[in-house]
């Protein structure tokens, strides 16, 4: 079984994983709303179906990308380390980019670390691009 995330204005499929994966996915997607401090733009349609609003999205992945990068707190960002890689993938098939993967990022006060200093916003970008291509090649569209 398998259950799929579609382009809510084009009916397109970004991502079709299987079930537990699908659910996963969407649970973590709710969970980091308070995070990223804005809508995720992803509707559960409870008929093994997503909508992703594509420009939502977008924009609630840039944000939870450039908290990650901009962060110097090594468990903040191992926590968001699983789930960035497919959202990113996501966000791309839909025509749509991440502007946190390309453009500057200062360092946050919010979600730091005073003991380890994991910040490294250059090396990480290229990280995560890297595994958001990996991601990808393990992320059927049907």
């Amino acid at each position: 079984m398998s259950q799929y995330f579609d382009d809510a204005t084009t009916g397109e499929t970004l991502w079709n994983p299987a079930t537990k994966v699908a659910q996963l996915f969407y649970r973590m997607t709710e969970a980091l709303v308070p995070v990223a401090g804005r809508s995720s733009g992803v509707v559960n349609l409870r008929i093994d179906e997503y909508a992703v609003d594509p420009d939502g999205f977008a924009s609630f992945v840039d944000e939870l990308v450039s908290q990650y990068l901009s962060s110097n707190h090594a468990i903040f960002k191992a926590m968001l380390a699983g789930y960035l890689p497919p959202a990113v993938v996501v966000v791309e098939r839909s025509g749509r980019m991440v502007p946190a993967l390309t453009t500057p990022i200062e360092r946050s006060n919010e979600a730091i670390s005073c003991s380890v200093d994991a910040f490294g916003p250059a090396a990480e970008r290229i990280d995560l691009a890297e595994r958001a291509e990996a991601a990808a090649r393990s992320m059927p569209r049907a």
